[in-house]
């Protein structure tokens, strides 16, 4: 899924803040095409986290995908879509200088947390909440995909 800044702080910018517009489909169903995203530059990622990041190999290129987990010196990064092949499956683990941020909020069409606390994800993943995809789906934890995929 690449994206387009469309302002804010950006790494120059005085807050670590911005906004980016969403293209294509390769995070649906956590996110579509048109769909306007917070992202929070050069925050701590951690396996789980919806993420933007510029292309390894079109370094002009700004993409969202979800990270999960470490390979070597960089971050395994996969789309949420099963059907788009377009992720680390194709180029590999991401080097660590060219993650951006992490994205908090989708703000457009209708305001959704993509970046829950660890503890809440736990408590969706695990036990009586485990029962409640809905309630996981809303605060943003989603069934992570394995990375062999």
């Amino acid at each position: 899924m690449s994206a387009e800044r469309e302002g804010g702080g950006g790494h120059g910018g005085a807050l670590p803040f911005g906004v980016v517009d969403v293209a294509g489909p390769s995070m649906v169903p956590t996110l579509y095409e048109g769909d306007l995203v917070l992202v929070r530059y050069g925050c701590r990622i951690r396996p789980g986290a919806v993420v933007l990041f510029r292309h390894p190999l079109r370094q002009d290129l700004l993409v969202v995908k979800r990270a999960e987990g470490r390979r070597g010196r960089g971050w395994w990064l996969l789309s949420d879509n099963h059907f788009v092949d377009s992720d680390s499956r194709e180029y590999g683990a991401v080097p660590d200088d060219l993650v951006l941020g992490r994205v908090l909020l989708r703000l457009r069409p209708r305001p959704v947390w993509l970046a829950p606390a660890p503890w809440l994800e736990r408590a969706l993943t695990t036990g009586p909440l485990s029962r409640l995809p809905r309630l996981a789906a809303r605060l943003g934890v989603r069934r992570r995909l394995s990375p062999e995929l």
